[in-house]
């Protein structure tokens, strides 16, 4: 007896949008064969839920009304000067830059000029001209039953792929702009891949953001895709700053060979509902993985931070740390998972997250997990949360620091343990900038 799963009406737009715009979607016959296996995929499982173990504190299916239009065809007027505004701090970062508006590449408002050992083009003329074995590796990334990942195979609409020479050292960060813009709603599907040659040296940027005045609403589906070759370092920021009803689903999925450095950052702040996986997997003896962020919510934003570290070989090394702020109603969740397989002798891995709780009202849910199979390990994990230290504020206080001035101090404070894990000055310091705006604008809404 075969019983039909009822589909939510998001569910149901998602299907119909891909049956209506498959043929506006870029690709090879090849990319449209997997992009069609993809959807199926989707209609079948239909959107995360509550049930699902990894989904339990972030029901997708219940948050997720509706599905917006699907951006396949942008037509919205960006400046470059509209680009510096949204980036904010950001913009004050002397990085090469490679600029998508709605889900689109945009030429006018890239600039690449001088970029030596690395190559930097957009995904949309790949899959367009993708044979069999290339469009293979352009979209099985990820969980092939993962159906955030199977929607982004299936509707996405371009990105970048990033190629670091071997032994290259770049001067200047690459950053990718991921724009929202424009009065009307939408849908977009992107995905990044990249590759960091043997025993080069990098700075990526990811920053997700929107244009002041664009529509409240805004529906982001981000995959990353990057392999980082034996010996080589890559540093990976990911800013998602947003407002209004924005739903940000991001996938990171990084594979490190032998004697890889990885040190990955992600920054989350605005937006309605955010789900950060992240994915590691060790393919090398050698690796050293520091993964961190810090993400702060206010009103009845939702952030979900989920990660599994996947140790399958001997003799390697993974930390993480990662700092949430929670004021209002707001809700974090870390979900952080440390496998170490029979074979991986000798690692060394450690895990923390950590709250900081600015209402009674606000909800932080911490799920730490270590699955060992191997004997010789060194192994941990941890998680807090916490109100203001009072006699810190009392401290403050007493030597002339006004309420809000020392409240908006320790909070610095707490969070900074995290943001000092970003190498790059000019990053880390924009950084510490957008977070200080937060906290003031978080001051100025507790005290209307």
């Amino acid at each position: 007896m075969t019983i039909a799963v009822m589909k939510t009406k998001a569910e149901q737009a998602l299907t119909e949008a891909f049956e209506v715009n498959a043929g506006k979607l870029p690709g090879s016959a090849a990319v449209s064969e997997a992009r069609r296996d993809a959807i199926g995929k989707f209609s079948t499982s239909g959107l995360p839920h509550r049930r699902i173990e990894e989904w339990k504190y972030t029901d997708l299916r219940n948050a997720m009304k509706d599905a917006l239009a699907l951006s396949v065809e942008d037509a919205v007027k960006v400046t470059i000067a509209d680009v510096i505004v949204a980036l904010g701090a950001l913009a004050h970062v002397d990085a090469h830059r490679i600029t998508f508006v709605n889900g689109r590449y945009r030429a006018d408002l890239s600039d690449l000029a001088g970029a030596e050992g690395v190559e930097v083009t957009p995904l949309a003329a790949a899959l367009r001209a993708a044979p069999a074995k290339v469009a293979a590796g352009l979209t099985a990334v990820g969980a092939a039953d993962d159906a955030v990942i199977t929607l982004n195979t299936a509707f996405m609409t371009d990105g970048a792929i990033v190629r670091i020479a071997p032994e290259a050292s770049l001067a200047k960060p690459v950053l990718m702009v991921f724009l929202r813009a424009g009065a009307e709603g939408r849908f977009m599907a992107v995905r990044n891949v990249i590759s960091a040659g043997e025993a080069s040296a990098s700075t990526l940027i990811e920053a997700h953001v929107a244009l002041p005045g664009a529509s409240l609403e805004g529906q982001m589906n981000a995959l990353t895709g990057l392999t980082v070759a034996k010996g080589a370092h890559v540093a990976h920021i990911k800013v998602a700053a947003d407002f209004g009803k924005a739903v940000h689903l991001s996938n990171w999925d990084v594979t490190l060979e032998a004697d890889a450095v990885y040190r990955g950052f992600q920054y989350t702040s605005g937006q309605s509902l955010a789900r950060n996986q992240i994915a590691v997997r060790y393919d090398g003896e050698g690796g050293k993985l520091d993964l961190s962020g810090a993400f702060l919510v206010r009103g009845t934003e939702h952030v979900d931070t989920t990660l599994v570290v996947d140790h399958a070989v001997p003799h390697c090394e993974s930390r993480e740390l990662f700092k949430g702020v929670l004021d209002n109603a707001g809700r974090g969740i870390f979900q952080g998972k440390i496998i170490v397989r029979p074979h991986a002798q000798k690692t060394d891995g450690k895990q923390m997250a950590q709250a900081l709780m600015l209402s009674s009202d606000a909800e932080f849910d911490s799920k730490p997990e270590l699955e060992i199979y191997a004997d010789d390990v060194v192994c941990g994990h941890g998680s807090t949360s916490a109100e203001l230290d009072e006699d810190m504020l009392f401290y403050c206080k007493s030597r002339g620091i006004p309420d809000n001035e020392a409240r908006a101090l320790l909070i610095e404070s707490f969070i900074g343990e995290a943001l000092d894990k970003v190498e790059h000055e000019g990053v880390r310091e924009a950084l510490s900038t957008m977070a200080r705006d937060w906290l003031s604008a978080a001051a100025k809404h507790r005290h209307k």
